[in-house]
């Protein structure tokens, strides 16, 4: 298997199977735009504008119309200055785990072969391909700072989870593992840890 593609960018795909194709053949942060969802998801399209800012973004999605669509909208939410384009070819077939083809009868990107994505996003990311992140300043946050703020594994996590996602603007149905990185990409430990604690203050 070719060697894990390093980018400093977001790689946005449309699905979680499209996502956990992905996880396995590149250390990339890798957000979901939930399909057509993001066309309504307010808090969706505006962390996809701060990570476009912040980091830059790479839109793979399927070959389709749909797929294209997605792209489009994405990129003009975004600014095409802030985006790179990865493409996968418009192969004929379907996934394992379909009983059926898609309407176009097209693999998605799910189901096209590793060489070809990796290929796909060495293309599109061209000179700036296995280009390390910036490094970060101040420490990063980890997942036990977010069992420590009672974000996950404690009784309440979710309550306090929504709470704080609200707080800062984002979608409130992230992942655990979405939610630290984001956190890692856009705030700093001090940031969130001081917004905890003024969330958890009692109103005067």
């Amino acid at each position: 298997m070719s060697e894990r593609l390093h980018t400093g960018r977001v790689l946005v795909v449309e699905g979680k199977y499209d996502a956990a194709r992905l996880a396995g053949l590149t250390d990339a942060m890798i957000l979901l735009t939930g399909g057509f969802a993001v066309f309504s998801d307010k808090k969706r399209q505006r962390l996809l504008k701060q990570l476009a800012e912040q980091n830059g973004l790479i839109l793979l999605t399927d070959s389709d119309k749909a797929g294209f669509q997605i792209r489009t909208y994405i990129t003009n939410l975004v600014g095409e200055e802030h985006v790179v384009q990865a493409y996968v070819p418009a192969m004929p077939g379907k996934e394992r785990r379909k009983a059926a083809p898609g309407k176009e009868g097209l693999l998605g990107v799910e189901g096209v072969p590793d060489e070809v994505i990796l290929r796909s996003l060495r293309q599109a990311l061209g000179s700036e391909a296995d280009r390390p992140a910036a490094p970060r300043t101040g420490r990063a946050v980890t997942y036990t700072d977010l069992y420590d703020w009672g974000l996950s594994g404690t009784a309440g996590a979710a309550e306090r989870k929504y709470r704080l996602l609200g707080a800062l603007g984002l979608p409130p149905r992230l992942s655990k593992k979405e939610m630290l990185e984001v956190f890692n990409r856009l705030y700093t430990f001090e940031q969130l840890d001081r917004l905890l604690q003024q969330l958890e203050e009692p109103e005067s």
